[in-house]
C-alpha cells in the first residue's frame, strides 16, 4: 500500500509540474511591431514580450534561426545571411525555470529585382526532339539531359553543329531532368521517382545513383565547385554535398515582396544562379548565399524564333560558356539553340 501511495503521490507530482510549465509558456507571447509577418533585409522592427500574468523575470535571451540576437531600443534589424522563413525565439528564464516562446517572420529581400533583356550572339542547330530539361558545358562540350518516360537521355554534344556525339538512355520508369558535371562526374535528376543518377563524364557510363532527402522531386541541378544546388518545385533550393549526395542546407528564394516558387532548370555563375522560370519566358538571377532574387531576365519573343510544329514545348535549358563570356538558352523540342548576352535594362 504505502509503495502505491507513493507512485501516485509522485505521478501527481509530476503532471502538477507539466502543466505548470506548460501554463508559464502561456503566460508569454512574442509581439511584432504592427503584427507584421512579412519584413524586409536591413529592416529594423520593434519586438516585444508580452507578459500577461506580470511574472518576475530573471533574464531573456533571444535567438533569431539559432543565433543569439540583440534588441535594441526594443527594436530587432534583420541581418540575416540567408532569407526566407526564420524563427525568432524568445528563452525567458523566471525564478528557477525556463521557458521558450517562438514566433515565424519572412524575411524578404531588401530591395526589387532589376530588369534584364537579352541580345542574340549566334544561332546553332537543336534536336527538335530533345524535351531538354538540363545544359551544361564543360570545356568546349555541351553536355544535355533530355526528359520524358521511355525518351529520356543524357547526351554529349557539338553545339556548333547539333551533332550528340555521345548519348546514353535512362529507363523506360524514369523522367529525365536536370544535370551538372563535377570533377568527371555527371550527376543528373530525375523527376518524381526520387532518385538521382551518376556517370563517367567521358564513356557517359552509369556509376551509381543517389536518393532524394527532404526535397519532394528532382527538377534543376548546377553546382559551384564546391556544393550542387537543386531545385525541386518549390520555393527551396537545396544545398547537397557533392561527396556524399546528402542534403546540408537550403535557400529560399524570395524578393521583396514575396516567396516566388518557380525556379527550374539552373546554371551558376559568379556567385549566382541563374534559374529557369517554369512555363514562363523568363529567368532569375539569384543570390546562391542569401536567396534574394537580385533580377529577371525577359526572354519575352525567343519561342517566336524557332521551328513551329505541334510538340513544340517551353522555354527551358541555360548553359554558360566561361571562355566565351556568353549563355545558351533554348526549349523543350526547339530546333534552336541560341547563343545570348545578358544585360540590365535601361
Amino acid at each position: 500500500m504505502t509503495v502505491l501511495k507513493f507512485c501516485f503521490s509522485f505521478s501527481v507530482l509530476s503532471l502538477f509540474l507539466a502543466c505548470s510549465e506548460t501554463d508559464l509558456s502561456k503566460n508569454f507571447s512574442l509581439e511584432i511591431e504592427g503584427n507584421a509577418k512579412k519584413l524586409q533585409q536591413g529592416q529594423t522592427v520593434g519586438v516585444q514580450l508580452k507578459n500577461r500574468a506580470n511574472l518576475p523575470i530573471d533574464s531573456i535571451v533571444y535567438v533569431l534561426d539559432g543565433s543569439p540576437v540583440t534588441l535594441e531600443a526594443g527594436g530587432l534589424t534583420l541581418n540575416s545571411p540567408v532569407l526566407g522563413t526564420k524563427n525568432l525565439q524568445a528563452k525567458i528564464f523566471s525564478e528557477g525555470r525556463n521557458v521558450t516562446v517562438s514566433r515565424e517572420l519572412l524575411v524578404l529581400a531588401e530591395s526589387r529585382p532589376a530588369l534584364y533583356t537579352y541580345e542574340i550572339v549566334n544561332t546553332f542547330p537543336h534536336d527538335p526532339k530533345a524535351f531538354t530539361q538540363g545544359l551544361e558545358f564543360y570545356r568546349d562540350t555541351l553536355y544535355e539531359s533530355t526528359g520524358r518516360r521511355g525518351t529520356s537521355s543524357l547526351r554529349k554534344v557539338n553545339y556548333q553543329t547539333g551533332e550528340v556525339l555521345q548519348k546514353t538512355d535512362l529507363e523506360d520508369q524514369y523522367f529525365g531532368e536536370g544535370l551538372t558535371v563535377l570533377n568527371d562526374t555527371i550527376f543528373m535528376l530525375t523527376w518524381q521517382a526520387g532518385t538521382g543518377f551518376m556517370y563517367d563524364r567521358k564513356t557517359l557510363q552509369k556509376l551509381g545513383s543517389f536518393q532524394y532527402g527532404e526535397s519532394k522531386e528532382g527538377w534543376g541541378l548546377t553546382n559551384d565547385g564546391k556544393r550542387i544546388f537543386k531545385s525541386d518545385g518549390t520555393q527551396r533550393i537545396w544545398i547537397l554535398d557533392p561527396a556524399t549526395l546528402k542534403e546540408t542546407g537550403y535557400l529560399e528564394t524570395v524578393t521583396d515582396k514575396s516567396v516566388f516558387n518557380k525556379a527550374n532548370e539552373l546554371e551558376y555563375v559568379g556567385g549566382k544562379l541563374y534559374a529557369n522560370v517554369w512555363q514562363k519566358e523568363s529567368m532569375m538571377i539569384i543570390d546562391a548565399e542569401s536567396g534574394a532574387i537580385e533580377g529577371v531576365v525577359n526572354f519575352g519573343g525567343l519561342k517566336e524564333k524557332v521551328g513551329q510544329h505541334p510538340d513544340l514545348d517551353v522555354f527551358n535549358g541555360v548553359a554558360y560558356h566561361p571562355q566565351r563570356q556568353t549563355f545558351f538558352v533554348t526549349g523543350k523540342n526547339w530546333d534552336t539553340l541560341f547563343e545570348v548576352r545578358i544585360s540590365k535594362k535601361n
